[in-house]
């Protein structure tokens, strides 16, 4: 039952050692024991692929994580296992299964989900890093940080409730930042026990927490809001005699007064929030990815930046106006953000700042606004096939762009394996946007689940044969780009995280390995979406 790209496996630090968490809520004196009888054991293979190579810890629900290998793709990954399996397992193996139908950079990837009756387990991407809530231990995080991983939760959140679905369990434990900076949002649950409005909710909180080291939801509601799961080993808030939440202003000195608004609206029953995808746009208005460009001392603005308006939200004058017109600011970005992905964010939200007048080079009418992000229009389209002489697999390339998600192209039926039955380096998809054009993303809509691919470009417009192709592979393979997905078990792979000074016009989506479909392996492109200037 294999699912990808939902809840997440991401890492804390006990002790000096990365160890990995489970999905499931935080951890409390109610976790029930590991049933340990018939335990894995180092060196074993899993589904004839999973190696087991280190049990790292049990996770808050008592499930067994190990740190493991993918023996055919050569990659780290972790397992999650139940003992036993079937009913007790359902939980769990659900939420992969609806984890399936996102991808987005800021969820961590699901590879696959198993039951084998007397176990059951998950396996996902390693990351290495640690958790918010092991991060602000050693201190709040300032007003850029904060609201760089307020926007990466927004959007991640997003592009869950686009499926329709509820993560419902958002909080410093499970907001996950890697080495290198990515922000994930892990361990989504299925139970229903939660609303989209409170996922947004939980994001308020997760602001509140990065700035101050507290977290808001642990006690009574908040004005009205529903409260959100108990979080034992996290510091509640200061509150007053009526149990209302500090300001993060009142709690520590030089919080801008407009995030500070913000955070409290959200935090606010009497307050109706905005969606995931509004919050997502405006946090990512509003993120700077350099202190020294921000004026702690009031409302979020740039320093030097005192002859202009400040921020529309800010200016409304009152909080209960503010996300109202948050709203409305933030709709004509929502049409581009979700136009772009899943839900459009970047990777790292930091990528993309907001450019900013100063004091000493005024903004005119006279300067040209910055181009507007949109549907590129593809020009062409082939199937690449450098392994094949038989050109009967190469067509129909013109339904991946045809507009219609019902029609696309489809590889055969290769038998003995998803590595198109180890007869062929992979196939690929090439695109012409007809002009050198900056990309925002690349959106990818798929038959089936379980596939894998990658993303290139080159120059190269060699003839449509399998020597053409192969110097076009050849080529492309040296510039590889966007958001570095290995595999994609979701029927919707999104490529984000492109250089915004750099342009292209030829692209090549290759696919490297094939997802089961009957008695084989194969895939269909149904549509290709490329969004850019």
């Amino acid at each position: 039952m294999p699912s990808s790209a939902g809840p997440s496996i991401g890492t804390t630090t006990e002790g000096g050692r990365v160890t990995q968490v489970g999905e499931g809520q935080d951890a409390d004196e109610t976790t029930p024991p590991v049933m340990t009888f018939g335990a894995p054991t180092a060196g074993e293979i899993l589904a004839e692929r999973y190696e087991l190579v280190e049990h790292i810890n049990n996770d808050s629900a008592g499930r067994l994580v190990w740190r493991g290998v993918d023996v055919v793709l050569r990659r780290p990954v972790a397992v999650v296992m139940r003992y036993p399996g079937g009913a007790s397992a359902t939980e769990m193996l659900q939420a992969a299964v609806a984890a399936s139908r996102v991808i987005h950079p800021n969820l961590v990837g699901v590879y696959d989900a198993i039951d084998e009756a007397d176990r059951a387990y998950v396996v996902r991407e390693w990351v290495d890093g640690q958790s918010l809530r092991d991060l602000v231990a050693d201190g709040p995080f300032d007003a850029a940080r904060a609201t760089a991983v307020g926007n990466s939760v927004a959007s991640a959140l997003a592009a869950v409730h686009a499926t329709g679905m509820v993560h419902g369990n958002v909080h410093p434990g499970t907001v996950m930042i890697s080495d290198d900076g990515r922000v994930v949002l892990a361990d989504a649950r299925t139970d229903g026990a939660d609303s989209q409005e409170n996922d947004v909710r939980a994001v308020g909180g997760v602001l509140y927490f990065a700035m101050t080291g507290y977290w808001p939801h642990n006690e009574a509601p908040l004005r009205g809001a529903t409260a959100g799961h108990g979080r034992a080993a996290i510091p509640d808030a200061v509150r007053d005699a009526n149990g209302v939440v500090a300001a993060p202003r009142q709690v520590r000195a030089g919080v801008p007064a407009y995030l500070d608004d913000l955070t409290m609206d959200l935090l606010d029953g009497g307050i109706a929030p905005p969606s995931s995808d509004v919050l997502a746009a405006e946090l990512a208005r509003l993120d700077v990815p350099d202190d020294d460009y921000l004026d702690n001392s009031g409302p979020l603005r740039f320093a030097g930046d005192t002859g202009d308006e400040p921020s529309p939200l800010a200016a409304a004058g009152g909080r209960k106006v503010a996300l109202g017109i948050a709203g409305l600011l933030a709709v004509a970005l929502v049409g581009l953000l979700i136009g772009i992905s899943t839900l459009g964010d970047d990777e790292d939200p930091q990528t993309n700042p907001v450019a900013a007048p100063s004091s000493s080079a005024p903004v005119t009418e006279d300067e040209p606004a910055a181009p507007a992000v949109r549907k590129l229009a593809i020009s062409g389209a082939r199937i690449i096939d450098p392994d094949s002489n038989d050109r009967a697999e190469v067509r129909d390339a013109e339904k991946v762009f045809d507009g219609d998600q019902d029609e696309g192209w489809s590889t055969q039926t290769y038998r003995g394996s998803g590595n198109f039955g180890n007869l062929k380096r992979g196939m690929g998809v090439w695109i012409d946007l007809g002009d050198q054009h900056t990309v925002k993303s690349v959106q990818v809509n798929l038959s089936d689940t379980g596939a894998s691919a990658e993303l290139f470009t080159g120059t190269v417009d060699a003839p449509s044969n399998s020597s053409g192709d192969d110097q076009i592979l050849t080529a492309y393979q040296k510039n590889r780009i966007g958001q570095p997905f290995e595999a994609h078990d979701g029927t919707t792979m999104t490529f984000d995280g492109f250089d915004a000074d750099q342009k292209y016009r030829y692209l090549l989506f290759w696919i490297t390995e094939l997802p089961p479909n009957g008695s084989g392996f194969k895939v269909g492109v149904q549509e290709i979406t490329v969004q850019g200037s």
